[in-house]
C-alpha cells in the first residue's frame, strides 16, 4: 500500500505512518489481501481503543493514541511573542491576525508593515519568525510572489510615440488570467530541475510548463513606465529612463501547493482553536515539512523563470539592450539568523531588506513605485512593505467606484490602461509616499518608477494574488 492510500484511510505521517508501513508488509508477507488489511486499518481509526492488545496492530494502535493525545492539548504561550508595527493605517482584522500569530508556540518574534491589510492566518504585510516550523498560509497563497525591473536603452518618448506597438508586444509576449497558457511551451532550465520533489510539483510540472512566462489575475501586472534616478547609482547615470516592471508569481501549480499543503498542516494540528487554524504549521524535521519547503524552493525558482522570460522576450520583441535588472520575492520563508538563533522567517507580502539589499515597492497602477536599498533594521527582521497595500476589499472597491472615475484618475496621471479589473483601481489602495514615509528606518529610496502603459487581468478574472 502506498502513502497516498494509507493517508486516505486516516494514517497521520511521521511515526505512524512508518509503522503502518511495517505493519502492512508483515500482513502482506503472510499473504492477506489488500482488501482485508485496509477493512482491519479503517476499523482501526474508527476504535483504535480495540485493538491496544491485538499481536499484529498493538504498536500502532499505541503510536496513534499517543500522537492523538499530543495533538489534543493546545499549549499557548505564557506570553505571547513580541511584535512591531510600522505605519498606523491598519485594519483590527490584520492587528489581531499578527497578534494570534504570536501566540503561537513555534512563534518567536513578528513584525506588521505599513502596507498591511488582511490575509489568510498571517495578514498580507506581515513577517513571522518561527522557531523549526514553516507555515503555509504565512507564506501565502502566491508562493514566490516577485517583482522584476528592467531597464531598456529605449528613449522615454517611444511609450507614447510607440504606444500601439507597445500594446502589441505585451499582448504577444505574456498571458493573463487564472488558466492563461502559452499554445507553444517556452523553455527555461527550471523545468529541468526535481519536480518530484512533491507529489503536487509532480502532478502539475505540465501545467506549470504550460503557463511559464504567464502573468495571472488580481493584482498583478506588467507595464512600461519611468525610471528617474536623481543621483548616479545602480551603474546608471542620473537621470530619466524606459524601464519594464512585472508582477507576478507561481501561477496555477504555486496555488496547488498552498492549498494541499496548508490543509495538510491544518490536519496536523486539530489542537489549534478556530482562530488559530490558518496559522498550522510543519515541524523542518518532519517529512512533510521537508517536501512542503522543497516545493516553496522549485516555486521560487520557477516564479524567478516566469518573470526571466517575460521580460527576456519582451526585450526581444522591442529590440531592446537590457542596462539593469532588479528583482525580489515577497510571498516566501527563507532561514536566517535572528535574536541569536536560527529562524525560518516568513515574509507575506513584505519585502527582503538587508543591508544594502535592492528591491521593489510598487505603488498602484497610477501611482508611482520605488527601487529601494536595505537598511538592515533588525527589529523588522531585515523586512520592508512590498507594494501600497489596499484600503479597501475587493468587493468594495467595485461598490466604491465606477470606470468613469477611474479613467479620470488615470488620464490626470498620464496612464494609459490596457486592461484591467474594477477591484484593481488606484483609488482602492493606500497612498505610497504614506507607506513609504512610515518605513524611512527601513529602506533608502534609490528611484522612483511611474507607470505609463499597464496590462493586468481583465475584469471577470478570479484574483490569484
Amino acid at each position: 500500500m502506498k502513502k497516498r492510500e494509507l493517508i486516505n484511510l486516516g494514517i497521520p505521517r511521521g511515526r505512524p505512518m512508518n509503522v503502518a508501513f511495517r505493519v502492512v508488509k508483515r500482513l502482506a508477507d503472510r499473504g492477506e489481501s489488500r482488501q482485508s488489511i485496509r477493512a482491519k486499518i479503517k476499523a482501526l481509526i474508527e476504535k483504535p481503543e480495540d485493538y491496544k492488545d491485538d499481536a499484529d496492530f498493538g504498536d500502532l494502535t499505541g503510536v496513534l493514541l499517543r500522537t492523538s493525545t499530543a495533538r489534543g492539548r493546545f499549549e499557548e504561550r505564557t506570553e505571547p511573542a513580541p511584535y512591531r508595527r510600522w505605519g498606523s493605517d491598519f485594519d483590527q482584522t490584520s492587528i489581531t491576525q499578527i497578534e494570534n500569530a504570536c501566540r503561537l508556540p513555534v512563534s518567536v518574534a513578528g513584525a506588521l508593515m505599513p502596507d498591511a491589510h488582511t490575509g489568510y492566518g498571517l495578514p498580507i504585510g506581515g513577517i513571522l519568525a518561527t522557531r523549526n516550523a514553516v507555515i503555509p498560509y504565512a507564506v501565502g497563497m502566491d508562493i514566490a510572489c516577485r517583482m522584476k525591473l528592467t531597464v531598456l536603452d529605449m528613449p522615454v518618448s517611444s511609450i507614447r510615440g510607440e504606444e500601439g506597438f507597445l500594446r502589441n508586444v505585451l499582448k504577444r509576449e505574456t498571458r493573463f488570467g487564472i488558466g492563461a497558457e502559452f499554445k507553444h511551451k517556452r523553455d527555461h532550465s527550471v523545468m529541468d530541475k526535481d519536480w518530484s520533489a512533491s507529489p503536487i510539483t509532480r502532478q502539475n510540472k505540465d501545467k506549470a510548463w504550460k503557463q511559464l512566462g504567464s502573468s495571472g489575475s488580481g493584482n498583478h501586472f506588467v507595464e512600461f513606465g519611468t525610471l528617474a534616478l536623481d543621483r548616479d547609482d545602480l551603474g546608471l547615470k542620473a537621470g530619466v529612463y524606459f524601464a519594464l516592471l512585472s508582477h507576478s508569481g507561481s501561477r496555477g501549480t504555486g496555488g496547488n501547493i498552498a492549498r494541499h499543503y496548508s490543509r495538510i498542516a491544518m490536519q496536523t494540528h486539530p489542537e489549534l482553536p478556530r482562530e488559530l487554524l490558518h496559522l498550522a504549521w510543519f515541524d523542518m524535521d518532519s517529512d512533510t515539512g521537508r517536501e512542503y519547503w522543497a516545493a516553496m524552493q522549485l516555486m521560487g525558482l520557477y516564479a524567478a523563470a516566469n518573470h526571466e522570460l517575460i521580460h527576456r522576450h519582451i526585450a526581444r520583441a522591442l529590440k531592446a539592450r537590457v542596462l539593469l535588472d532588479i528583482e525580489n520575492h515577497h510571498n516566501f520563508a527563507w532561514k536566517e539568523k535572528h535574536f541569536g538563533e536560527d529562524v525560518i522567517v516568513h515574509r507575506k507580502g513584505a519585502t527582503p531588506a538587508g543591508k544594502d539589499m535592492l528591491g521593489i515597492i510598487p505603488g498602484s497602477m497610477a501611482s508611482p513605485g520605488y527601487i529601494c536599498r536595505g537598511k538592515g533594521n533588525l527589529e523588522s527582521m531585515n523586512s520592508a512593505a512590498h507594494g501600497a497595500g489596499r484600503a479597501m476589499s475587493r468587493k468594495a472597491a467595485k461598490n466604491s467606484y465606477t470606470w468613469h472615475e477611474a479613467g479620470k484618475f488615470l488620464k490626470e496621471r498620464d496612464v494609459v490602461l490596457i486592461s484591467a479589473g474594477l477591484d484593481e483601481v488606484p483609488m482602492a489602495y493606500k497612498d505610497i509616499n504614506k507607506v513609504m514615509a512610515a518605513q524611512r528606518d527601513l529602506v533608502e529610496i534609490v528611484a522612483r518608477f511611474d507607470p505609463k502603459l499597464v496590462k493586468m487581468a481583465p475584469a471577470g478574472e478570479r484574483p490569484e494574488d
